[in-house]
């Protein structure tokens, strides 16, 4: 786009170029690039300026000063260096800053001009032309070709221009190419012609060599017709070949050349061509392999001295060579196994071919000598073994292996293995092989080393010391294929010459020979090149995957599938997003994975990799245990032990309490037909027992309130024996239990606010009690026959009576203590005998007596007068004089305090 706007400028510049007051030279110049251009501008038709003014541009960059020369005032040059192809535009212009006429009239002052770029036009090189055979002439048209040298431009392009000069004529032809052809009325036989192109553009000229030479030499003529090639059976190392010329001998002298080769093989073996005569048509090859085909070609140039146009070579042309009798040995080996029981070898003698067959072999004759007759006269028959091969087969240059014969050979034994081959026409020389006992192979070679290099297998390996060694036999096996080369004494490096294949495992042995005799291999296995796999490792669990381990076991990969060697195997597993990899050994097949999650769901696979890369085997998944084996056994035996324990403590706790046991769940119900309560009288005297130490339950004491006047005890003592036997009778009526005093007495009594509570304690034993007072009451003497207090006691499961509901005292069970029930005052008389209490009062009072008596439990207590002294002055006047009795039950007695 700038370029289109500078190119308009310069057109309205050029337009009004007399109104201009620039101007340069020279104009529109062609300029080779590499050298130094000058232009000068120069001022005309005005004098507001000078040369100081002006200054240059190339392109869009400013000139430094340093390349201008000033001429005068009105003339400024300036010296640029031709460097890029680029064309582009040189100005030159007057300041406009301090000129206010230039700043108005910008346009009269700027002038520029178009560089065009070029190179100069360079010789052209390597000059050739040819005319070729059109049936049984030469073509008049001559072709050429040259090779360009230098660079073009798209300003400056060069053009070649061919001549040709037959005297009397000339020819030429231009071309913008680097080949054109030029046609003549006539091709000049035996006629010198000259040939030159000029390379030509508008910076100069150049050209080539002239090729001055005599018209043969540019004639190319058809290959050589009608090869034939004959085969005779009195020359099994000759081919004969005849064939034709193309052209006659009048026009050309033709020389011949002459190339055969194996069949399949690319490596072509020539004719000297100072054995080949000129103007022949046959031509005998020698030293040639029997019974081997070999391809030939044949072809033909102008026989005149100096350069010439070889024609193309003849078609393939193919002849087998005749028989003769193998010139080489068989090439014997052996391959050994273990026998079917432990003292034998299975031996197999094969072979290959004789290098030098010279024909099909048709049988193979063996013997084999044992080594440690050898001495003795024993005639050894030999055994011919024929191979059956068809003509394909036969003629492969793959040396075929045959099988000959397999022994069971002891391991101290020693046998000689001869072998010859025979073909059509004769035997071969005998080929021997000697394989020693077991325990006497001799020593192998030492420090082979195997390593690929250029598609080739190479082998390095140091020789034995201790014996003479007069060849090495290298062997590589891959699978149930096997094959082998022979080296000489001085072989310690070579390369192995058969077809191995890429990614197959070859296990390669070097054998020392000992003058027949085999030494022991030195093995190695190698890839000549290795691959990832073609499959991982198939993973699975050995047994049931625990709770946090589980153990991995796999396989090798196929021999055929590693494609190398694996370097390690890459254990992964997952149990969600998180990827766990673990890395072994290639010697490792199995592997336990530990610090797992119960009742996890994992998912694994194995990686098998070479240095070539990895290959992922197949997913296996397995889910851990949420228990570990043994835990869920422990954890019943622990608790089967801890309900054992404790059903057994219970029985022992069951034997140890069952007194306790037997009176809490079965109490003892008194036997009312055993009640001696038909033959109680109140004048019965009750045996009372020692009481025991320490069998203080509780105590219930009952404070008797007193007036000072006379009790209504007093008054009423008629009434007294009544409620004695009231109250025995009622003891009695109850039962007298033999209750312990151990136990714990049961709560008779409860106050008024829990009387909605008794109806609990039915269900337990209720203790009924009586005491009477055998003392005189307040100073009133008693009978003459001595009375003691009497406390009756039972216990029963009988519910209370309503009556009994709100005692005054409650003796509570195992309390160690008693409880002081307080007692209305009682009434007393008046001094003159009479009673002032109500007689319904006294009624009432005596009912209560009655209801807290029967409520007291006594328990065998020390002697403790103090307990029944009151500390109330006022139940002092009140309390009677007469002591309470207390009733030991285990004694079913009672005592004084």
């Amino acid at each position: 786009l700038k370029a289109g706007i500078l190119n308009m400028f310069f057109l309205f510049c050029w337009s009004s170029e007399n109104d201009s007051h620039l101007v340069i030279a020279p104009q529109s110049p062609l300029l080779e690039i590499g050298t130094n251009f000058t232009a000068t501008c120069l001022i005309i038709n005005t004098d507001k300026i000078t040369a100081d003014d002006l200054y240059w541009k190339l392109h869009d960059t400013t000139v430094p000063k340093e390349q201008y020369i000033k001429v005068n005032s009105s003339a400024l040059n300036v010296t640029v260096l031709i460097t890029n192809e680029r064309a582009e535009w040189l100005f030159c212009s007057c300041n406009k800053e301090k000129n206010h006429y230039v700043f108005l009239n910008s346009g009269k002052f700027i002038h520029g001009i178009f560089l065009r770029k070029g190179y100069r036009p360079e010789k052209p090189e390597n000059l050739s032309c040819l005319s070729v055979q059109e049936k049984f002439y030469i073509s008049p048209v001559l072709s050429c070709k040259w090779d360009s040298v230098g660079r073009q431009t798209p300003d400056i392009p060069t053009t070649y221009t061919l001549f040709v000069r037959v005297i009397p004529e000339n020819f030429s032809m231009s071309t913008d190419e680097n080949h054109t052809e030029v046609r003549l009325n006539v091709f000049p036989n035996h006629m010198t012609m000259e040939v030159w192109v000029e390379a030509r553009n508008k910076l100069g000229t150049a050209e080539s060599e002239h090729l001055k030479v005599d018209a043969g030499w540019f004639v190319k003529t058809n290959p050589p017709s009608d090869v034939r090639v004959i085969s005779e059976p009195s020359f099994p190392a000759a081919l004969l070949i005849n064939w034709t010329q193309p052209i006659e001998k009048y026009y050309l002298r033709l020389t011949y050349q002459i190339r055969y080769c194996p069949e399949g093989s690319q490596s072509w073996t020539y004719v000297p061509p100072e054995d080949i005569a000129k103007d022949i048509e046959s031509f005998r090859l020698q030293d040639l392999q029997p019974d081997t085909v070999y391809v030939i070609q044949v072809r033909c140039k102008n026989a005149v001295e100096g350069h010439g146009h070889w024609s193309n070579w003849s078609a393939n042309t193919t002849k087998r060579t005749p028989e003769f009798r193998p010139k080489s040995k068989p090439d014997l080996w052996r391959v050994i196994a273990e026998g079917d029981s432990i003292n034998e070898r299975r031996v197999q003698i094969i072979c290959k071919d004789p290098v030098l067959a010279n024909g099909r072999i048709l049988k193979f004759d063996i013997k084999i000598q044992d080594v440690k007759h050898k001495v003795k006269n024993v005639s050894w028959e030999w055994e011919s073994i024929l191979v059956n091969r068809t003509e394909a087969n036969s003629s492969s240059n793959q040396r075929k292996i045959t099988p000959l014969k397999e022994i069971l050979l002891a391991n101290t034994k020693s046998v000689k293995v001869h072998v010859t081959a025979s073909n059509s026409v004769g035997k071969s020389a005998e080929a021997s092989l000697v394989i020693s006992e077991k325990a006497r192979v001799p020593p192998p070679v030492e420090e082979l080393k195997v390593w690929p290099k250029e598609g080739q297998l190479w082998l390095k390996w140091n020789p034995p010391t201790s014996m003479n060694v007069t060849e090495y036999v290298v062997e590589w096996v891959t699978g149930d294929q096997i094959d082998w080369q022979k080296e000489n004494r001085n072989t310690l490096k070579t390369a192995i010459k058969g077809n191995l294949e890429t990614f197959v495992c070859y296990t390669i042995s070097v054998y020392p020979i000992y003058y027949g005799r085999i030494g022991k291999p030195t093995t190695e296995k190698a890839y000549l090149e290795q691959g990832a796999p073609i499959e991982g490792p198939i993973v699975r669990l050995r047994g049931k995957p625990g709770r946090n381990e589980a153990e991995l076991v796999w396989t090798e990969i196929p021999q055929q599938s590693q494609r190398g060697f694996i370097t390690n195997y890459t254990i992964s597993y997952t149990s969600g997003t998180k990827l766990h990899n673990i890395t072994v050994p290639v010697n490792t097949t199995s592997y336990t994975l530990r610090s797992l999650s119960g009742n996890t769901k994992y998912d694994i696979w194995i990686n098998a990799s070479t240095i070539q890369g990895s290959t992922k085997g197949f997913n296996h998944s397995f889910t851990t245990l949420k228990y570990a084996p043994g835990e869920i056994e422990l954890i019943v035996v622990g608790v089967s032990l801890g309900f054992l324990f404790v059903v057994v403590m219970t029985m022992l706790l069951c034997i140890y309490k069952k007194d306790v046991i037997t009176k809490n769940f079965w109490p003892q119900i008194p036997n009312p037909g055993e009640s001696t309560i038909g033959s109680w009288s109140p004048d019965y005297s009750l045996k009372t027992d020692t009481p025991k130490e320490n069998c203080l339950s509780g105590i219930s004491v009952l404070d008797v309130d007193v007036c000072d006047g006379k009790c209504v005890f007093e008054e009423d003592k008629a009434s007294l024996p009544l409620k004695k036997d009231k109250y025995l009778s009622e003891e009695h009526s109850s039962g007298i239990g033999g209750s312990s005093c151990m136990s714990s007495p049961r709560q008779s009594v409860s106050d008024s606010d829990e009387g909605g509570d008794m109806a609990d304690t039915t269900a337990s034993t209720i203790q009924y009690s009586s005491v009477v007072a055998s003392n005189g009451y307040k100073g009133q003497t008693p009978s003459s026959q001595p009375q003691q207090g009497i406390f009756s006691r039972s216990e029963s499961t009988q519910p209370l009576l309503d009556s009994e509901e709100n005692p005054d005292m409650i003796v509570h069970e195992g309390s160690g203590h008693f409880q002081r029930f307080s007692r209305r005052p009682c009434f007393t008389r008046t001094a003159e005998g009479e009673d002032d209490s109500n007689p319904a009062d006294i009624s009432q009072l005596e009912m209560h007596q009655q209801e807290m008596l029967e409520h007291l439990d006594f328990c065998p207590l020390e002697e403790n007068p103090e307990q029944t002294t009151p500390t109330d002055e006022h139940s002092a006047d009140w309390l009677p004089s007469a002591p309470v009795s207390s009733y030991m039950p285990q004694l079913g007695g009672y005592r004084s305090q």
